[in-house]
């Protein structure tokens, strides 16, 4: 993540990952506004290109060619990425309400959330039918149905609902890729069957007749049963009936109707019309609020009203990104004039296309080689970036809109003196802390909300006190998610000693700005924090927030055992199985992430395991007699261990092909890319013997690299180790595995107590 050396003077909230949102991404990352910063809010961290999907069903392309990435775009724009789902919008405290995450503050918004089909219009189809949109939903439907296709047996019916271009363009990639997999399988093609449903009397009517005489002859050649005036009226499981009376039995049906906009829109109070899309003046501003604009398919613009398609969603990239950027710095927004005529490009699933544009047509495998270069060269814009330079400007304040800002900024970053701990004021503190709710427990005396200096804990009789903290800065632009990750990894101390977390002390440092985001990114980061102490069981009960360049935050944790039943690193013994609850692969993975060199599914699939609590793993442990644990962070998985084995005074064999390892991890450890802990950590490679046999395998780097919140490291007896992982598993640990054996000490290679294998 990017440290910008501006205190934040607006928030620009961008809700949704569409088409015109990755343009302005990618105009704010060439010509950012100094004081502006960027969030933004969507569910999915690939987002598709629209124009690429048929080819992507038809197998011409695979699912990276036709995603772009969010995670790594926004890295490379400076902005925030939130994965969340916005559920509405409140107008009056300007903040947008997200699903199980805190709300987000915005002083201008900007929604590119595209549109989805009117399933619910229909009797059964919310039930039994596939929406084209979200694409995400319907891609796991498709990868379902190809898997499907390797043992299905008899005839396979796909019923397609809409034959509009989206209708027509879909069914013939599934048509053609469906074909041509029976076909690879020795099966009949014939057993395959489409039929296209439409209430209108005609496929494709924004487009000219010379367009539909064209699809016409390709569907009938391609055996697609056309129903045109045929209303579809109700969807059961295995059945779709049309107002005629008709009934059809389907295997699948795909719904690419007339789409609207989500309800929640409706309790917006934004001006929105009969399909619920946001109705927006020519600057793009909502019609009743000028500080929320709209763009692409959930966007209808008053006076130039365009059918629903990506080409315009593009067209609104840079318009949109200028008019933040003007009313951002108090400038008048401009209108926007789209264009009167446009291209359109359909493709029939096997690299043929036809192009329209008004009344003009034409067609052939060149058309669809031309597309093909179109799409690419539009997609490379977003997925090859280039590196940043990373410039530090002086204080820029043209965002400010008054002159208190405006000095809040300037003593935001000149003359701080670092007087009182650089400490945030009392009065952004308790704002931002009052809304926490932090658990209550009986042995808490005095706790976060009292006025005390000190919080005041009981030690119950029998019980001795587990005492740890940790402290990182952020890795990642969202405060909340970091928040749970910071809590997370703070308590794995006490969970690997078979504690129970009793209390926790923060200490924060946010950067310097004015108060109203600095409140705000204290509360977004506490609240992700407090909620993963509270499901530990574990009370906030006090802290310290100070200014500085960098988010950071750690927490002392007290923990509270029975002496007699503690987990220590020293409890290793021969012929014990070792068990690693989490892959390993976090310290490589937000390298790459920083240089812009990992998929935002990598960084996914990390973030899911960081914040995944060791709480009910290490239960489970003790359950299964386990008497040494560790949980895996800053060391790396080979440094833990050698910690574990010298207390024990036995040695240790890792099976490396057994070690779970993060998605992607290999790939970025391959490149070279490495945490810059991994240095210090590799200085451990001489305990291992033979070492120089091992260099080269791929996983060889990662033993040495530094986790964040990493899985627990447990011997448990070799004949409960295979039961235990069982157990852990069905626990929510899926990666869990048995990599490696306690073995005796060899006394005379004790300096190399580790060995490996393959």
């Amino acid at each position: 993540m990017r440290t910008p050396d501006q205190p934040v003077l607006r928030d620009i909230v961008l809700i949704g990952g569409g088409h015109s949102h990755v343009g302005v991404l990618k105009r704010f990352a060439m010509n950012p506004v100094p004081g502006v910063r960027l969030t933004l809010i969507c569910r999915d961290t690939h987002t598709p290109y629209s124009g690429m999907l048929p080819g992507y069903v038809a197998g011409h392309y695979s699912y990276d060619d036709v995603h772009i990435d969010l995670s790594k775009l926004a890295e490379f724009a400076g902005a925030r990425f939130y994965r969340a789902e916005a559920i509405g919008i409140d107008r009056e405290n300007k903040r947008v309400l997200c699903r199980e995450r805190p709300n987000v503050p915005y002083d201008l918004l900007s929604i590119n959330i595209g549109s989805s089909p009117r399933v619910n219009e229909v009797e059964g189809a919310s039930e039994h039918a596939v929406p084209v949109k979200p694409i995400t939903g319907f891609n796991n439907r498709w990868l379902a149905l190809l898997s499907r296709i390797e043992n299905h047996e008899g005839p396979l019916t796909v019923g397609v609902v809409g034959a509009g271009a989206g209708g027509v363009e879909l069914t013939l990639a599934m048509q053609f890729r469906l074909t041509r997999e029976l076909k690879q399988r020795g099966k009949d093609p014939d057993q395959l069957h489409f039929h296209l449903f439409d209430a209108a009397d005609q496929i494709l009517p924004t487009h000219n007749s010379k367009v539909r005489a064209v699809f016409e002859k390709t569907l009938a050649e391609r055996n697609v049963k056309v129903h045109l005036g045929s209303p579809v009226q109700k969807v059961q499981e295995g059945l779709l009936h049309t107002e005629s009376g008709k009934s059809l039995q389907v295997d699948e049906v795909l719904w690419v109707t007339r789409a609207g906009g989500p309800e929640w829109l409706k309790d917006t109070g934004l001006a929105l019309d009969d399909g619920l899309f946001i109705r927006v003046r020519d600057t793009l501003q909502a019609e009743n609020d000028d500080s929320i604009f709209a763009a692409g398919d959930i966007a209808n613009v008053l006076n130039h009203p365009r059918e629903k398609a990506g080409v315009f969603a593009v067209r609104q990239g840079p318009p949109l990104a200028d008019n933040l950027k003007r009313l951002a710095v108090g400038k008048a927004p401009k209108d926007f004039q789209p264009q009167k005529n446009w291209l359109a490009l359909i493709s029939t699933g096997d690299k043929y296309a036809i192009a329209s544009r008004g009344n003009f047509e034409m067609d052939g495998a060149a058309v669809w080689r031309w597309k093909d270069w179109i799409d690419r060269r539009f997609m490379k814009k977003f997925n090859d970036l280039p590196e940043m330079k990373d410039d530090a400007k002086l204080p820029d304040t043209a965002a400010a809109q008054n002159p208190e800002e405006a000095s809040q900024a300037i003593s935001a970053v000149a003359m701080r003196c670092g007087g009182c701990g650089a400490k945030v004021g009392s009065t952004v503190l308790s704002r931002a802390l009052g809304e926490l709710r932090p658990i209550d427990r009986d042995d808490i005396v005095i706790g976060l909300h009292a006025p005390d200096d000190a919080a005041v804990l009981r030690v119950p009789p029998g019980k001795a006190v587990v005492h740890t903290v940790d402290f990182f800065r952020a890795f990642i632009d969202d405060p909340y998610v970091f928040g749970r990750v910071a809590a997370n990894h703070s308590l794995g101390d006490v969970f690997a000693m078979g504690a129970e977390a009793q209390s926790a002390t923060a200490v924060a440092t946010v950067p310097y700005g004015i108060e109203s985001k600095v409140e705000d990114v204290v509360y977004q980061m506490m609240s992700g924090a407090v909620e993963v102490l509270n499901e530990a069981g574990c009370a906030l009960v006090g802290g310290h927030t100070g200014e500085g360049k960098e988010l950071a935050l750690g927490f002392a944790v007290n923990g509270l055992i029975d002496p007699d039943e503690v987990m220590s690193k020293g409890g290793l013994r021969a012929g014990d199985a070792l068990i690693l609850t989490k892959p390993i692969g976090t310290g490589t993975l937000f390298a790459a992430h920083a240089k812009l060199a990992a998929r935002g599914r990598w960084i996914d699939s990390a973030l899911s395991s960081m914040i995944q609590s060791n709480k009910l793993g290490a239960e489970c442990l003790r359950r299964y007699g386990s008497r040494a644990c560790t949980d895996v962070t800053g060391f790396g998985l080979l440094g833990h261990l050698v910690e574990m084995t010298r207390p024990s005074g036995v040695d240790a064999e890792l099976d490396l092909s057994a070690i779970p390892v993060l998605p992607g991890a290999e790939e970025t450890a391959a490149a070279g890319i490495l945490s810059s802990l991994q240095p210090a950590n590799i200085r451990l490679r001489r305990g291992i013997r033979d070492q120089e046999k091992w260099v080269n395998h791929p996983r060889y780097p990662l033993i040495f690299d530094p986790q964040t919140a990493g899985g627990l490291l447990a011997s448990v007896a070799a004949d409960q180790a295979e039961a235990c992982v069982r157990e852990l598993k069905a626990l929510g640990y899926p990666h869990t595995a048995i990599i490696g054996r306690v073995t005796a000490q060899d006394m005379q290679g004790a300096i190399e107590p580790i060995s490996l294998k393959d």
